[in-house]
């Protein structure tokens, strides 16, 4: 039994140093695709803090376009930074409204892990279900290998949504280069702001669960708590006791 479950870790681990070097065989467009579609549908169906996934799941065809946009316009050397990282944010959005409208409906998106589940290494998020550039792609390696790792910008966290109670809820509208430092600032003011997803006081702040998980992202310039105060309305103090929020993994549907 433990030989066998050594067996699994190891393959797991060969087919995701082999998904890192796939990415170097992307077909790559010099044009960004845009984001208009997406920029109305998100409109359509992001209500507040929640989605109607069954409005989106009986009106598709104009999803699928995008999706299709997506998958055939892989970014290029060439594109600008801002450029890609909206391109990155929007795949992992898109792709994840695609990956719960095909099995909607569903209570949580912890619900379509695999059978053989390993934390870290064989998940939902390890699932390539989507092509990029023609290379099979899964969201893990959206957000850790190439939204984390390329570029050094922590407000990513606020941007991109794993269709779940306590994720930073969906924008209503696309990511796009030209107003991308602008819709990153609303994002990280909202969510940090949001008494739903965190709870600041000066002395004992509750924060997300997102703040521990990622917490290196947020300390590249200074401590988790100087990173919270460029954005709290609340100032907290540097000795503060921080706390983290339970996560709620239940669906962020309107139902």
């Amino acid at each position: 039994m433990y030989l066998f479950k050594y067996l699994q870790i190891i393959t797991l681990l060969m087919i995701s140093v082999v998904g890192c070097h796939s990415q170097d065989s992307r077909q790559v467009s010099m044009v960004p695709p845009s984001h208009q579609i997406f920029d109305q549908l998100l409109q359509r169906y992001v209500k507040g803090d929640r989605f109607d996934y069954q409005g989106l799941k009986e009106n598709q065809s104009e999803f699928k376009s995008y999706l299709n946009l997506l998958s055939n316009n892989a970014p290029s050397e060439n594109w600008t930074e801002n450029e890609k990282i909206a391109y990155w944010i929007n795949v992992y959005n898109a792709f994840t409204l695609k990956l719960i409208i095909d099995n909607y409906p569903v209570a949580s998106i912890q619900d379509l892990h695999p059978k053989i589940y390993l934390p870290l290494l064989n998940t939902v998020w390890h699932k390539k279900f989507f092509k990029i550039g023609g290379v099979e792609t899964s969201l893990d390696e959206v957000e850790h290998k190439i939204l984390r790792k390329q570029f050094n910008e922590p407000r990513i966290h606020f941007a991109i949504n794993c269709a779940s109670v306590s994720c930073p809820p969906l924008r209503n509208e696309a990511f796009v280069a030209e107003k991308l430092n602008e819709q990153l600032e609303e994002q990280a003011v909202k969510f940090i702001n949001n008494t739903q997803m965190n709870v600041i006081t000066p002395n004992n702040p509750r924060i997300s669960k997102i703040f521990s998980w990622f917490k290196g992202d947020f300390k590249q310039n200074g401590s988790l708590i100087s990173f919270l105060n460029k954005y709290s309305d609340t100032h907290i103090n540097e000795d503060a006791d921080v706390d983290f929020l339970e996560y709620d993994w239940n669906l962020n549907d309107i139902k």
